[in-house]
């Protein structure tokens, strides 16, 4: 792919509400800012107003909220985890990028782009002197030393018990490395609730000043490395899908700079994949061929309700008693269906209707069902993919109309 010099606007059809949930997830981001933000001066105000009033007699002690409680959890409480209880957790904390279904609009401007790492996407954690990574589903990928703060026993890489660090990774079996794509903590500090663009200052800043970036040793056992991020304009989209890295690429992963790190599926982190730049465009089956038609897995409701991973979940479907009883499904019971030839239809960019026939029970090792974006980027793979020339004429359409806006200014 060369950057194209495109003169022409970009429309495509739309076939899910992904844009409209981007704007939401970004409301309630900053309606949750304004909330810290309007604690933070009430409670300055009460201390404030205390220091005039005299001694008062001891109080019970404070109870906190349990969003409070559980945000301790969070940044204080996952380093310490053990067993199922820390599989639990894991298992329902790495941000999850949902398919692209629709180009955002603005994609120049409020988004980057970069080629994702072939490999097994995880948590890695250095904590106490040691260093464990753990995989989506929350089990444990490796145990070992490493020169992230606190990650070894080594005088140099000690440090107190809060100073703790939370990385998404990819684990590239090839070279034995971890790509590190976000940062979660750092010593302790959350990042969470920053910006993507923030997030990736630091991480760049941040990591090679550890040593975590040189080769492997005996206290550094895997090598950690970031992956080039590019803004979403015509050349780093370019970089990001033709241009060479040390890894097998699998995909472009976007991420909108505004996007605060948050848990399971959002719209504010999006992963596109054609042949040029992923081995695997199609899911594959058990023996790694693409099935002729293609599968989707969904969870059984109590009700018999089929749905997605996502919050909320999308419904594709209901079983009725009697399946459920002769497959012996129950609820939260995984369950592969092919697409029928009756495929998937529309309206408004929601699901109406889809012709599902049982394939039977998904892996066990399975931790989730698909998700709807994943779903319908398979679906549209199939009949009318997502291509990149369609990328790069959004991206050329968004630029010409920043010209010719600056150009009005100018004249005017």
């Amino acid at each position: 792919m060369a950057p194209h010099d495109l003169r022409r606007p970009f429309k495509r059809a739309t076939i899910s509400d992904q844009q409209k949930r981007r704007e939401i997830a970004l409301l309630r981001q900053e309606q949750s800012r304004r909330d810290s933000q309007n604690h933070a001066r009430t409670l300055a105000s009460s201390v404030m107003s205390l220091q005039n009033e005299p001694p008062s007699e001891p109080e019970s002690p404070y109870e906190p909220e349990p969003e409070t409680v559980c945000r301790d959890f969070d940044v204080v409480r996952a380093s310490k985890l053990k067993g199922s209880e820390a599989r639990q957790w894991f298992s329902h904390q790495l941000m999850l990028p949902e398919w692209m279904i629709d180009i955002p609009p603005r994609l120049n401007q409020d988004w980057y782009v970069f080629a994702r790492p072939s490999g097994k996407r995880c948590f890695v954690v250095s904590s106490d002197g040691t260093t464990v990574s753990r995989l989506r589903n929350g089990y444990v990928l490796h145990h070992f030393p490493s020169s992230l703060p606190n990650g070894a026993r080594t005088k140099d890489n000690s440090g107190p018990a809060n100073s703790f660090c939370l990385l998404d990774c990819i684990f590239h079996e090839p070279d034995q490395t971890y790509y590190v794509i976000d940062m979660v903590c750092w010593k302790g500090y959350s990042l969470s609730d920053c910006t993507a663009e923030f997030r990736f200052f630091w991480l760049n800043d941040k990591l090679a000043e550890t040593g975590a970036c040189n080769p492997p040793s005996s206290y550094h056992r895997y090598k950690f490395s970031v992956v080039p991020i590019y803004s979403c304009d015509l050349m780093g989209l370019h970089a990001a899908y033709n241009g060479d890295v040390p890894y097998v690429k699998d995909g472009l992963l976007f991420y909108n700079k505004h996007a605060h790190y948050q848990t399971g599926n959002t719209p504010l982190a999006l992963v596109w994949k054609d042949e040029t730049c992923s081995q695997y465009v199609l899911d594959t089956d058990s023996k790694g061929e693409v099935p002729a038609q293609q599968q989707v897995v969904l969870e059984v409701q109590v009700d018999g309700k089929l749905t997605t991973s996502d919050d909320p979940p999308v419904v594709f479907g209901c079983l009725d008693q009697e399946f459920v009883q002769k497959f012996d499904l129950r609820s939260g019971s995984l369950v592969r269906f092919a697409v029928g030839d009756g495929g998937m239809r529309f309206i408004d960019g929601k699901l109406e209707a889809a012709d599902l026939q049982y394939v039977g029970k998904a892996n066990r090792a399975r931790a989730s069902a698909d998700s709807n974006s994943k779903v319908l980027f398979q679906y549209a793979a199939r009949h009318s993919p997502l291509k990149v020339n369609d990328l790069i004429a959004s991206i050329s359409s968004a630029q010409d109309r920043e010209v010719g806006t600056t150009e009005i200014e100018m004249v005017g």
